[in-house]
């Protein structure tokens, strides 16, 4: 009996100490009109470099520009993301954790020349994520690839 208490005693402990401990320093911004590449860890992917292991696709679009940056700001925000600065073609949101609140920095960039918005997902500390920022990518695609709800539309 005494050892369930005081393992639940160090669980609780633990996780006090990582949710008081430092988040670490963003690297976020742009580097030569481009997202900072990643770290080369595991807990970051990133759009702009597609000869790296951190690779994952942009974000393509066939509307106007414009369209395409609220649908994919919605989804940032939709998603649980609070945007921390926005520009007309960069946005930076942050993501934290329920359990352990952990800080990882999304940003986007809107390329009007090819159609897309690159996307970088990165953990603020730490080396493995268990492909949490590839999976948050990939569902901000859901999203912005989601058709809009005509209101207007009669329900058929």
């Amino acid at each position: 009996m005494y050892w369930i208490i005081g393992i639940v005693l160090a669980i609780s402990l633990l996780a006090t100490g990582i949710r008081l401990a430092p988040k670490g320093q963003p690297a976020v911004g742009l580097e030569d009109g481009r997202l900072v590449p990643c770290p080369g860890t595991p807990n970051c992917v990133c759009s702009e470099y597609p000869s790296t292991a951190s690779y994952i696709r942009p974000f393509e679009y066939h509307d106007n520009p414009q369209s395409a940056w609220q649908r994919v700001r919605d989804a940032v925000v939709t998603s649980g993301g609070t945007i921390q600065q926005e520009e007309a073609n960069y946005l930076w949101a942050i993501f934290t954790t329920r359990w352990l609140h952990f800080v990882d920095d999304v940003e986007l960039r809107l390329d009007v020349d090819t159609h897309m918005i690159h996307v970088r997902s990165a953990s603020r500390v730490g080396r493995s994520d268990f492909g949490v920022n590839r999976k948050r990518v990939e569902k901000l695609r859901l999203f912005f690839n989601r058709e809009p709800i005509d209101k207007h539309e009669p329900d058929r």
